[in-house]
């Protein structure tokens, strides 16, 4: 309501004077009284408003980099000086795991914050029967080959709260190839909450790292330039175009997957360097090709005064694959229940939340990620929408919080050919225990004497064994896992 109201009546001059010298008066009286009530209102607007400030999200995943493919990570016969700088800007996880030995699982589970037993996304996709053995005892697991549009993936949420959103790379979660490899549109990042998606199909890997890459979303611009490079310079115009306002950039490297392909001067560079630490010399070139790829990405963050308000992490969807990497001190690779397939890097940096080369040894998985970004964008689960992982922030910010709970695995397919035995794992502080299909029989560890998992304490420690058993066996129940059927005769 107005403080006066003011009739248009015809009044002595004298009286409109008085009245508008009294007017006058009150107005002043009225703003002197209300100015500073205002001014505060909107300094605390304004100091509300900096609270609420969201960061901008940077989610690096590698394909198939191991525990140990990094310098920071102990690896002395690796340069990856620029990864290494963000590890020192941030805080580095040790005990950081995928959520599956094979990559489409852990993507799906990094979109949805699901158990990919939940999900029962639980092989590479597609699965492949030609994996198993001829003798196998049992075929593998039905399991769906693509990401159902009906979840609600972190995009989504992200994109719904007025975050510009960009996929750029390998999605791997587009279903069965029916266009050349191409999968199914109705899977792709663009269906699933992305503005932007720039290489995402059905690939599992590049044709070819050298333009022309023959992926249909990525065109053509300079024949033999480096698929890396390529993404990296993607992923920077999408952010120097979003500067003014929050985004995601979902950046999913097709490197170091297969075919082994690096740029002529970094293979020199490590030409005869086989070695410990150096299974392939190719291998090892991908690597730094990549970590001066991140290094050209993080320098332009520094130059739009960006990083300060950027929230980036840097993991892979699996362990190193042991053909290439040499992922020691852990146990086999890429495919496998035993550490090399699963412990994966984990850098996260945020300033102004994560201490400086800090370090964390509290196990955590790739489902921990879809709750850890909503928190950072001051969001909260919807309630129809299951979430098994768990918001890093208490561990970030170094504060009480974050449960002591078990992590799980299923692995009920076949990879590379039946080398692997199909199976579950949990992991229970410093216990890891690996339960076989195939006979019932259970391996158990402590991996904080033994991590590289050669002594079996299964039979010494039979009552520790059964119940983790028997709590690995009621998850599987819990989350409804698809389970592999015997093959009669």
């Amino acid at each position: 309501m107005p403080l006066l109201t003011i009739r248009k009546t015809r009044r002595p001059n004298s009286h409109r004077r008085l009245t508008g010298r009294l007017l006058h008066g009150i107005a002043t009286l009225v703003l002197t009284a209300c100015v500073p009530c205002l001014s505060t209102c909107l300094m605390n607007k304004a100091h509300s408003a900096e609270k609420r400030r969201v960061p901008n999200i940077v989610l690096i995943m590698i394909d198939d980099m191991g525990w140990m493919d990094l310098h920071c990570q102990g690896n002395k016969a690796l340069d990856t000086p620029q990864i290494d700088r963000l590890a020192a800007q941030g805080m580095r996880f040790t005990d950081a795991y995928a959520a599956a030995p094979v990559c489409s699982p852990t993507r799906a589970a990094m979109m949805t914050g699901q158990w990919p037993a939940r999900m029962q996304i639980t092989n590479h996709i597609p699965d492949q029967k030609r994996f198993a053995k001829q003798d196998a005892p049992f075929v593998s697991a039905p399991m769906f080959n693509y990401l159902s549009d009906d979840y609600v993936t972190i995009a989504e949420r992200l994109k719904r709260a007025g975050y510009a959103t960009a996929f750029i790379g390998k999605w791997h979660l587009a279903g069965r190839s029916k266009r050349g490899g191409l999968g199914d549109v109705q899977y792709y990042p663009e269906r699933q909450g992305f503005d932007v998606n720039i290489g995402g199909c059905a690939y599992g890997g590049p044709p070819t790292y050298f333009d022309p890459y023959r992926i249909h979303n990525i065109k053509p611009r300079k024949a033999g330039e480096y698929l890396t490079d390529r993404l990296i310079d993607d992923s920077i115009a999408f952010i120097r175009k979003n500067r003014e306002r929050p985004f995601f950039l979902n950046l999913w490297n097709y490197t170091v997957h297969w075919p082994m392909e690096a740029k002529q001067e970094m293979l020199k560079k490590y030409a005869g360097r086989e070695g410990p630490g150096i299974r392939d010399v190719r291998y090892a070139a991908m690597i730094e090709c990549l970590d001066e790829a991140i290094g050209r990405l993080m320098a332009v963050l520094d130059e739009l005064k960006l990083s300060d308000n950027t929230l980036v992490i840097f993991t892979s969807d699996n362990g190193g694959y042991s053909g290439v990497a040499d992922n020691r001190p852990l146990r086999a690779g890429k495919g496998f229940l035993y550490e090399g397939g699963i412990r994966v890097p984990l850098i996260v940096r945020w300033p102004g939340v994560v201490k400086p080369g800090s370090l964390c040894r509290t196990p955590v998985m790739s489902t921990d990620f879809y709750p850890t970004l909503l928190d950072a964008a001051g969001l909260k689960p919807t309630k129809k929408q299951i979430v098994d992982g768990v918001s890093l922030r208490p561990l970030l910010d170094q504060t009480a919080g974050f449960p002591k709970r078990p992590l799980y695995w299923h692995y009920p397919n076949y990879a590379f050919h039946g080398a692997n035995r199909l199976g579950s794992a949990i992991r229970e502080g410093p216990w890891k225990l690996i339960e076989r299909f195939d006979d019932g029989s259970v391996e158990l560890y402590n991996l904080t004497d033994d991590l590289s998992e050669k002594t079996d304490l299964a039979k010494k420690m039979p009552e520790r064994a059964a119940a983790m058993k028997a709590k690995l066996q009621a998850w599987r129940k819990e989350t409804k896992a698809s389970m592999p059927m015997r093959v009669t005769k």
